[in-house]
C-alpha cells in the first residue's frame, strides 16, 4: 500500500520531527495526526505517491515565517513534491478564512489535480476536526462554517464530506469532543 511508503519518507520524516509529541491545544489530539488523516484521504481519493508526500511537508511550508525559517533542501530531494507543496501554499493562502466571505466561485483552484486532492484531503480533515472540537466554541464559528463549506463545494466534495469523515478515524487517546 502506498501509505506505508509515505510513512517511510523522507517528508513524513521531516513533519513528524517538527511535530515529535505535540498536541494540539484545545483537541488533545496529536498535531500528525492531521497528516496521517491526509495521507489517508489522499489514498482514497486515489492521489499518487508524490502528492501525498507533498502533503506531508505543507504545514512546513504554509506561512512565510516558516517557509523562511526551514531548511528547502532537507524536506525533499524531489522536485515535484517540493512543486506540489509550494502550489499547495499559493493555493491555499490565497483563501483564508481571515478574508471574509466568498463564494466558491471566488476560491481559485490549482491546474494540477494533486494539488486539488491535497486541498480536498487537507480541508475535509480540517473541518471534520472543527466540527468535532471547536463547533459552537471557536468565537468565530459562524464565519468558519462558512469558510470550509466554500472550499468543499468549490472542491466537489461538499455532498460527499460525511463519507470523506469515515475514511479517517479517531485518534487513539484523542479528547472526545
Amino acid at each position: 500500500m502506498p501509505t506505508e511508503g509515505v510513512r517511510r519518507s523522507r517528508e513524513y520524516r521531516a513533519i513528524a520531527d517538527h511535530y515529535g509529541e505535540r498536541c494540539a491545544q484545545r483537541s488533545g489530539v496529536r498535531l500528525i495526526n492531521h497528516i496521517d488523516e491526509g495521507i489517508a484521504l489522499l489514498a482514497h481519493l486515489g492521489a499518487g505517491e508524490q502528492a501525498m508526500r507533498a502533503f506531508c511537508i505543507h504545514p512546513l511550508l504554509q506561512s512565510d515565517a516558516d517557509l523562511a525559517a526551514v531548511d528547502l533542501a532537507a524536506l525533499s530531494d524531489d522536485v515535484v513534491v517540493m512543486a506540489l507543496a509550494m502550489e499547495y501554499r499559493s493555493v491555499a493562502n490565497a483563501y483564508s478564512s481571515s478574508m471574509g466571505a466568498r463564494t466558491p466561485a471566488d476560491i481559485r483552484l490549482s491546474p494540477l489535480t494533486a494539488v486539488n486532492d491535497m486541498l480536498r484531503a487537507d480541508k475535509v480533515q480540517n473541518y471534520k476536526d472543527f466540527l468535532r472540537f471547536h463547533d459552537g466554541v471557536h468565537a468565530h464559528s459562524d464565519r468558519l462554517h462558512r469558510y470550509f463549506q466554500a472550499w468543499l463545494r468549490r472542491l466537489g466534495v461538499w455532498e460527499r464530506f460525511e463519507a470523506l469523515c469515515a475514511v479517517t478515524a479517531p485518534p487513539a487517546g484523542a479528547a472526545q469532543g
